[in-house]
């Protein structure tokens, strides 16, 4: 069979292949502790599920605007004036399938044949392979972990050409959890602007973050960058709410529009009954608390899976800021990502995500969101498997 060649340079996801091939294991009996998902291990909160269940019972079972319910769209608005001093009207927000969604509506709809698109290193796997199905060329900027694997003004502006269309900011970072601080994310907008680029900034991640970090959204600092910002987020991390397939992206007006077009010949509107969920996390008074019970969660576990890394002498990472995931070094191994994430799923049962896949060979990602036996054990396999090389 003859497939068209966009297919063919892109690159499946071996977050979902491997994270598949754990549950395989578990189905076959196999005791697997899984370091793969990239989503919390907690139930949607129970007033999201009886928001949606109500809007079920009322009714809300057709047909919906393509861009999303007003009344979601609004509340998205409120929120990002509130928690991002953005300001945006419901009409600057389109409703989608997931943050993932966003960000390949938004390749479709701004990318052409050609066009440049800068995404540091290490990367969430499938920012270049969207990049190359709207035919754009993604241009790869590696990072290192002496600067937290941030990009520097420097190195963002060095890799501008005349064909650079648009800037890809992930803060905090899947994989790294990295979190950039307001004067570097001040420095990196004073580029765009001067280069009169589109950043996109991703923040699914936005509430999950410790130690008193804050998240700056770069388009709160100031209209000039603010002309020039996209905001992809969702529902799925911070409301533990992944299979719902709740995200969004906000703009420029005229830009969303064109977005609704090409989302209106391929999925048309998110599932409705699902959006009224979304509203009620977004406004309900019990939301805060159940978010504050997870991140205390994952406070903990980043506490121990950091001191057992660092007790095995050939490992090593920067310490998250945000985010679920530790980014480890494994280059005093001597393995590369896939030999070690191979053996060690092989050999010890553990379930490990290749930094190959987000443009690092030299490390793997692993998720805390777990439970902290499962990370105990899990780490327990781990060291054995490295002692064993």
């Amino acid at each position: 069979m003859q497939l068209a060649s966009r297919v063919t340079q892109v690159t499946p996801s071996l977050t979902l292949a491997i994270t598949a091939k754990a549950k395989e294991m578990k189905a076959q009996g196999i005791d697997v502790c899984s370091f793969s998902s990239g989503e919390p291990d907690f139930d949607t909160p129970q007033h999201i599920k009886e928001a949606a269940a109500s809007a079920l019972a009322q009714g809300k079972t057709k047909y919906g605007p393509v861009a999303g319910e007003p009344g979601l769209r609004q509340a998205i608005a409120k929120k990002l004036n509130h928690d991002n001093r953005l300001n945006y009207n419901a009409e600057n927000i389109i409703v989608t399938n997931g943050g993932k969604h966003s960000l390949y509506n938004l390749m479709v709809a701004l990318i052409e044949t050609g066009d440049e698109v800068i995404i540091p290193a290490p990367y969430w796997l499938s920012y270049p392979e969207m990049v190359k199905l709207a035919e754009g060329i993604p241009v790869i900027v590696d990072t290192t972990s002496e600067t937290d694997y941030k990009i520097t003004p420097e190195q963002l502006r060095q890799a501008i050409t005349p064909k650079t269309k648009l800037f890809v900011l992930n803060s905090p970072s899947n994989p790294t959890g990295t979190v950039y601080n307001p004067d570097e994310i001040k420095a990196l907008a004073q580029v765009i602007v001067d280069h009169d680029l589109w950043v996109v900034s991703d923040e699914i991640y936005e509430k999950i973050l410790y130690d008193g970090v804050e998240h700056i959204s770069i388009g709160s600092l100031g209209e000039k960058i603010f002309q020039r910002t996209l905001i992809s987020n969702g529902f799925a991390k911070s409301y533990s709410m992944t299979g719902w397939r709740m995200g969004y992206l906000a703009g420029p007006e005229p830009l969303i529009k064109a977005i609704s077009t090409v989302q209106s010949h391929s999925t048309s509107n998110v599932c409705t009954f699902a959006q009224y969920g979304a509203i009620a996390a977004l406004e309900s008074p019990d939301s805060p608390p159940c978010l504050q019970t997870m991140l205390d969660a994952f406070t903990q576990r980043r506490q121990v899976i950091l001191e057992r890394i660092r007790a095995i002498p050939q490992l090593s990472c920067p310490t998250p800021m945000g985010a679920f995931y530790v980014f480890i070094d494994i280059s005093q191994t001597g393995l590369n990502s896939l030999e070690f994430c191979d053996g060690l799923l092989e050999k010890q049962q553990v379930a490990a995500i290749p930094g190959k896949a987000f443009g690092a060979d030299n490390c793997i990602r692993l998720s805390y969101a777990t439970d902290l036996e499962s990370i105990e054990k899990g780490m327990d396999r781990i060291e054995t498997f490295v002692n064993q090389l």
